[in-house]
């Protein structure tokens, strides 16, 4: 992990619970289980297929024209939502199985890597505490990126964004 990542992460002023998820380089999916002790569901607000503009590219360490499928997800325990995240994967680097998986939507990707013994580390980017503009009807959120890593290359480029509210007291 980034050693600034983690510094800015324990500098923030936010519930433990929070911390912990925001933290955390395996699945929040699995974590909000846990700490809810509810089930957590994956509720699709979008998914579709592009083709990498430049930014894209670069981002994904793909070509240019190369499609990508973006998926725009909020993870839900109990009926109170918790993350709101969207992530970016090359179609021509997930295996099959994991592309069908993907596909479907309502799949966490952490469950979809892990049926499938998909190997992967999470290289954290940025991390920051940033305006909310109304998610999740609080004023600001914290938002980390990341890239997951399979066989050295990038499988799939994710930003996630908690609420920074009283829900994580748990």
């Amino acid at each position: 992990m980034k050693t600034d990542f983690l510094e800015k992460l324990k500098s923030f002023d936010i519930p433990t619970c929070l911390r912990v998820c925001a933290g955390t380089d395996g699945s929040v999916t699995f974590l909000l289980e846990i700490m809810t002790r509810h089930e957590v569901s994956v509720v699709t607000e979008d998914q579709h297929i592009v083709k990498a503009d430049e930014q894209i590219a670069s981002l994904l360490d793909i070509d240019v024209g190369d499609e990508v499928n973006c998926r725009t997800v909020t993870l839900v325990a109990d009926g109170i939502p918790y993350v709101y995240a969207r992530s970016m994967s090359p179609i021509g680097r997930m295996p099959e199985a994991v592309r069908r998986d993907m596909m479907r939507a309502d799949i966490p990707i952490g469950k979809i890597l892990r049926d499938h013994g998909i190997e992967t580390r999470r290289d954290f980017d940025k991390i920051g505490i940033v305006n909310g503009k109304g998610l999740f009807g609080c004023d600001t959120v914290l938002s980390r990126s990341y890239n997951i890593i399979h066989k050295s290359t990038v499988l799939m480029r994710i930003n996630e964004q908690f609420p920074v509210d009283s829900r994580w007291n748990l």
